[in-house]
């Protein structure tokens, strides 16, 4: 009787097992957070999906064939899951198949009935009100064991859902709510035998926080389509306020293929695929800076005063290979020819400005003062986006060039490609984008982002941001301008009419060395007057700047300022879709290079 005194009323260790065995807690999953576009159009929702669970214990299947065709599934895969069950409790529920969609569901829910031991248990999965934005928005999976184990703050269990990358990774804690539980009582058969104390110490699930993010979704859509069957991407942006507008990447894939489940099925595939589809090329791909980098460099250039906007300087044709013919240029018409002996000129004045005797202290001197003015354009870091992954790019520095010619000197003839956008400087289109809006702005921009704000309970609140400067003066900016005005007007589908544009077309090299082109870039911002957008377009394998690239984000820009394209004798709608962007020129240099690959080929195996 003493024994029996201690443990059923001393001892509460025994009291709490013993609950353990005639408590089911039930979790109630949160509904997570909604995501809307800029003028609040819905993109991601929830959508219901059931969990099929299982008690063992309870199990009567009179045709084990007919309930595996009910579910539509294989035998195997009905013995498996069974086993799994038992393997964890014979007597208390877990999960034998995952996410039913609510159309299956409807057709199996009055069938049930007929196999004892099954039940379902409500969640929610990804819904997607259009098939775009895969690679920015993200997905959303079964946290993995290495995620809980990183898990600090304990709130998260197996079998609970996760973002996993893009915006539902950024802010998964936000959208994922908190869960509530619900305890049942059960006998010792594991019968639910009603709510436990009354419900006293269930609790209820809180929804997630609701995002508005800064796309236009109208014009995401555009964009995506336009990009189509190519590999490259475009970002635009409104200056003003460094609200990301368009972010789109192509190969991509439906955002639906990664929710439900078909989740690892699919997942398999896209991951496997060649062409990258889970790789973002807006925000991760880097590449040569090419031409458009040559506006930072003029901008430089006129914020260490060692040049002036309206400077005539005589250039020829010796430094460097170039299209642009000799003769006087100043800043604008280095901009519109894109001159690279211009700027191989610009940029030597930075780098050497005869602060040392010797050439190679000098132009370690210019070259840190060059890299640290580079970088507060927003090159050679993350411009701190609100999605995961974003690369950095390169601005080689002194140690960058101390680490590769080790004890040997080097001086500006060594990094003079750095001049055209050549060389070891490596960007993101995001950091060209930003280019773009720094330009329109004279002189600063606000850090680029996905959200603007967040809704809870009906109540938005929106996000701050600063301004950031990036030279010493502005009042140089319109030759700057000028320049880009008259090289957009100069590059044949680039003009919109009724609208201003500012542009610099570029051309990236690939580094590859077989039958395939350089990739094409451009950059521009409109109206100049009013700057709405700021744009960057990178087509890759689509040889010069001024066709594809050029004609997309001309494109683009007029949709978001218009709101439709209008019609005229250049069909650059057409154009952009067909894909077809390679003059004859180009179309032979391809075909000189895959000549020289199965000539070289023929030698090999010779």
């Amino acid at each position: 009787m003493i024994k029996l005194f201690a443990i059923q009323v001393l001892d509460k260790d025994y009291r709490t097992k013993a609950e353990r065995n005639i408590i089911q807690p039930i979790v109630q999953y949160p509904f997570r957070g909604l995501i809307y576009d800029r003028n609040k159009e819905l993109i991601v929702y929830n959508e219901p999906v059931y969990d099929l669970m299982v008690v063992p214990k309870d199990v009567s299947i009179g045709d084990t064939t007919e309930f595996c065709e009910l579910l539509g599934i294989e035998k195997e895969v009905f013995l498996e899951n069974m086993k799994t069950a038992r393997s964890y409790s014979r007597v208390k529920p877990s999960v034998f198949l995952k996410k039913i969609s609510h159309e299956e569901y409807g057709r199996i829910q009055d069938l049930l009935y007929n196999f004892s031991g099954f039940f379902v248990n409500p969640r929610t999965v990804r819904g997607y009100a259009s098939p775009i934005l895969a690679n920015e928005l993200g997905y959303t999976g079964e946290i993995s064991r290495r995620q809980l184990d990183r898990d600090t703050t304990g709130y998260y269990r197996s079998g609970d859902n996760i973002g996993i990358t893009g915006l539902e990774e950024q802010y998964e804690r936000l959208l994922s709510g908190k869960r509530g539980v619900s305890y049942k009582q059960v006998n010792v058969r594991g019968i639910e035998k009603g709510s436990f104390k009354d419900g006293a110490l269930d609790t209820v699930s809180v929804p997630g926080t609701n995002l508005i993010t800064t796309f236009d979704l109208e014009l995401q859509t555009y964009a995506e389509r336009l990009l189509a069957g190519k590999t490259g991407s475009i970002v635009a942006i409104d200056p003003s306020t460094g609200e990301i507008l368009v972010m789109a990447t192509a190969p991509t894939y439906e955002p639906k293929m990664l929710s439900g489940r078909e989740f690892g099925k699919n997942f398999s595939q896209i991951a496997l695929d060649s062409s990258k589809l889970l790789f973002n090329r807006a925000h991760m791909a880097t590449y040569p800076a090419g031409s458009v980098f040559k506006t930072v460099q003029a901008l430089i250039a006129l914020d260490e005063g060692v040049i002036k906007a309206d400077e005539q300087i005589f250039v020829n044709l010796n430094g460097i290979g170039d299209h642009a013919p000799a003769g006087y240029y100043d800043v604008a018409r280095g901009i519109e020819k894109s001159s690279n002996n211009y700027f191989l000129e610009v940029m030597r004045r930075v780098v050497n400005q005869k602060k040392d005797p010797s050439i190679f202290t000098d132009s370690r001197i210019g070259l840190a003062i060059w890299a640290e003015a580079v970088k507060k354009f927003g090159f050679g870091a993350p411009l701190g986006i609100d999605i995961p992954g974003e690369a950095s790019g390169l601005v080689p520095d002194v140690a960058y060039y101390d680490k590769i010619y080790k004890n040997k000197d080097w001086a500006y003839s060594t990094i003079q490609s750095l001049s055209i956008g050549q060389g070891e400087i490596l960007v993101t289109p995001l950091q060209v984008a930003n280019l773009a809006a720094i330009i329109a702005n004279r002189g600063h921009y606000i850090q680029p982002h996905l959200v603007k704000g967040f809704e809870k309970e009906g109540v938005v609140t929106l996000k701050q941001f600063e301004k950031n400067f990036t030279g010493k003066g502005t009042d140089y900016y319109p030759a700057i301008i000028d320049g880009m005005k008259r090289s957009a007007q100069g590059t044949p589908r680039a003009p919109i009419r009724g609208i201003t544009i500012a542009s610099k077309t570029g051309t990236a090299e690939n580094g590859a060395k077989d039958e395939t082109l350089d990739h094409s870039v451009f950059m521009a911002f409109a109206p100049v007057e009013n700057p709405k957008i700021a744009i960057a377009v990178y087509i890759e394998n689509a040889g010069w700047g001024g066709r594809a690239a050029a004609t997309t984000a001309s494109l683009i820009m007029e949709m978001y300022l218009k709101g439709y394209i209008e019609k005229d004798y250049r069909n650059r709608e057409e154009y952009v879709l067909k894909g077809d962007f390679l003059d004859e020129e180009q179309k032979r240099e391809i075909e000189r290079k895959k000549l020289e690959k199965a000539r070289k080929n023929a030698l090999l195996q010779n």
